[in-house]
């Protein structure tokens, strides 16, 4: 099978022809359809995560490691203990698998297992990057109903990810939320919110062409936070003030941008998403005074998986478009991700 490989951190994918996994017990052998490829690959691909002031964790990247943890893909053999699987049958697969063992795995918060005993795939253990994936057991696996092929693998992260920081906003009725960025992910959670929701939304970012994208796409206002007054338009557009921002870029810039956006008003509910990194200056006696919280969120648990494609089956969220390209370009893809010139969602085809 063909499979496209980090083998040095920061370096240009390597093509490999290896052997194709057999499953044996409970696992289930997935053949790669298609799978998206995330704003995490970049920091996966280049070794490390930006704490700021030069200060960089490691993302645990192992040699020779085939990313893609937004796996869509067709069941092509299983192991002698799976009963409840039919080949050729079409799945998206939750990739957030733990140990099994410790405490987190045993509460139903598999994917807070600890990065040096969890198997994610596409992370720690091989993923979509090549032709087949091995998936350990059926419980990973969900029905995407007619989900087009190039959308569906891109709910195993940033989907499921958008739709537990939703959650995690503890979104009221007719409430005005604002979305910081109008990329993959910021764009997956407004069809969210508006499927799930009675909510107001607010997107904002620095580029124009995907604020567009945005507007399009049913964002009731859009934002740049490089125009003039823009903190002031956006406070009076939630009525004068901001109580939830959700932010999927992550960075010292959006999170100083946002965080101001509270003003001195109290309850201000902060989540934060986005890994693109850096430190942010926090005024402890004002973050006191207005009472304010700040969460992060880290993709979601298999239960939440199951409730986020339970309304993708449904067809209440209404899909975005998803640029495809053939599994070969996985590194330009990657380098176009990281420099900006990819303006929604993208997702290799083998």
């Amino acid at each position: 099978m063909k499979s496209y490989k980090v083998v040095k951190s920061g370096e240009p994918l390597e093509e490999q022809q290896i052997d194709k996994p057999s499953p044996s017990g409970k696992e289930i052998l997935i053949k790669t359809i298609s799978c998206g490829v995330c704003h995490t690959d970049i920091h996966i691909h280049d070794g490390y995560f930006d704490l700021g002031d030069e200060t960089h964790i490691p993302s645990r990247v192992t040699e020779n490691l085939a990313m893609g943890h937004e796996v869509f893909g067709e069941v092509v053999e299983i192991g002698e203990q799976v009963t409840n699987i039919k080949i050729g049958k079409k799945y998206v697969v939750y990739p957030w698998i733990g140990c099994g063992n410790c405490n987190e795995c045993q509460n139903d918060m598999e994917h807070y297992c600890s990065p040096f005993t969890s198997e994610n795939i596409g992370v720690s253990v091989d993923g979509g990057y090549g032709e087949y994936v091995l998936v350990k057991d059926a419980k990973y696996l969900f029905d995407a109903g007619d989900t087009p092929e190039e959308l569906a693998g891109s709910y195993a992260c940033r989907g499921l990810t958008a739709y537990s920081a939703l959650k995690k906003a503890e979104i009221m009725d007719d409430e005005s939320i604002v979305i910081i960025s109008a990329g993959g992910m910021g764009l997956l959670a407004l069809k969210i919110a508006q499927a799930a929701y009675n909510v107001k939304t607010i997107v904002v970012d620095i580029d124009d062409e995907k604020l567009d994208v945005a507007k399009k796409a049913g964002a009731n206002n859009v934002i740049n936070s490089k125009s003039e007054n823009a903190s002031e338009e956006i406070i009076k557009l939630s009525g004068g003030k901001v109580t939830k921002i959700i932010d999927f870029v992550g960075s010292q810039n959006s999170m100083s941008f946002g965080y101001g956006l509270f003003g001195i008003n109290k309850g201000g509910l902060y989540v934060l998403v986005g890994l693109i990194g850096g430190n942010f200056n926090l005024q402890l006696p004002l973050h006191t005074f207005t009472a304010r919280t700040i969460k992060g969120a880290y993709v979601g648990s298999l239960k939440e998986m199951g409730e986020l494609m339970e309304l993708v089956r449904s067809g209440k969220i209404e899909p975005i478009e998803v640029e495809a390209r053939p599994a070969s370009q996985a590194s330009d893809t990657l380098s176009d991700l990281k420099s900006g010139h990819i303006k929604g969602l993208v997702c290799l085809k083998h």
